[in-house]
C-alpha cells in the first residue's frame, strides 16, 4: 500500500502496470477508490509533494480525490500464477518450473520450460511479436538453429541469463539487457530482449481476475503505455 487509508470501502478499480499522473487522472475520471499497479509508485523515498514531479504530482492528485494506491511487483513476480508462469501460458510453454527459486521451492523469478513441439529461432521471435505485439524485440545468435526449452523473466531479468543457460535453455526472453550482457550471451543463448513494459502488462489482467469475484468494478487503465517509442 503505497498511498491511503487502507480501512475505506471501495467499490471500483484501476488496474494498470505503471502509476503515472495521467493514470490517476483517468481513476479520477472514471470515478474509481482505488489504483492496483504492478510497479510501485514510489521506488525511493519522496522529499516533497509539490507537483514538482510526476510521483509527487500522482501523490497530491491521488490524496485530493481519495484515491488509494497499492502496488504488487515482486510478490507477483514471484508467486505460482504470477506474470511469469502468466508469460510462459501466454507463449505456449509447457512442463515448466521456477527458474531461480526462492529457498522454500515455492516461489522465486523466472520460468523454465518447453515448447510442444521444436521450433526455428527466427520463428519463435516472430511468435514473441505476434502473442506479445511488443514494439521492439533485440536478440542475439543462439547457440543453434531449433529450439525447445525456453527460460524467461518479465521486467529486468538479465541477471538470471547464467542460470538460463546452466539450467540448458536455448532461449532466454526478458527485458532491460545492457550491451555487455548481449555480448556475454551471444552464441550461448538466444538472448531475446523486450520492452519491460510488453513483458508485465498482462499483471493488470491477473489483478481483474483476482478482484472481480469480489464484486467491484474493474477498468483496465487505457492510459497506461510503455515510455518506449519505436520507429
Amino acid at each position: 500500500m503505497q498511498v491511503g487509508d487502507t480501512g475505506r470501502d471501495i467499490s471500483s478499480v484501476l488496474l494498470t502496470t505503471d502509476v503515472t499522473p495521467e493514470v490517476v487522472n483517468e481513476a479520477v475520471m472514471r470515478g474509481c477508490q482505488l489504483i492496483v499497479s504492478h510497479h510501485p509508485l514510489l521506488f525511493h523515498g519522496l522529499k516533497q509533494v509539490c507537483g514538482q514531479t510526476p510521483q509527487a504530482r500522482v501523490v497530491e492528485t491521488a490524496i485530493k480525490h481519495d484515491i488509494a494506491i497499492y502496488s504488487a511487483h515482486t510478490s507477483l513476480d514471484s508467486v505460482p500464477g504470477g506474470i511469469n508462469t502468466r508469460l510462459a501460458d501466454k507463449l505456449g510453454l509447457t512442463h515448466y518450473r521456477i527458474l531461480a527459486p526462492s529457498p522454500t521451492g515455492t516461489t522465486g523469478l523466472g520460468v523454465i520450460g518447453t515448447l510442444p513441439q521444436a521450433m526455428s529461432y527466427a520463428d519463435f521471435i516472430g511468435h514473441i511479436r505476434a502473442i506479445l505485439e511488443c514494439t521492439y524485440v533485440r536478440y542475439t545468435r543462439a547457440p543453434k538453429e531449433m529450439i525447445r526449452t525456453v527460460a524467461l523473466c518479465g521486467g529486468s531479468g538479465a541477471e538470471f541469463i547464467e542460470e538460463a543457460i546452466a539450467q540448458g535453455a536455448d532461449a532466454y526472453l526478458t527485458a532491460d539487457c545492457k550491451y555487455h550482457e548481449f555480448q556475454s550471451a551471444d552464441g550461448r543463448i538466444g538472448l531475446i530482449d523486450i520492452d519491460h513494459w510488453y513483458s508485465e502488462r498482462h499483471a493488470r489482467e491477473i489483478f481483474r481476475e483476482i478482484l472481480a469475484p469480489l464484486g467491484l468494478s474493474c477498468y483496465i487503465s487505457e492510459a497506461d503505455q510503455t515510455p518506449i517509442i519505436c520507429k
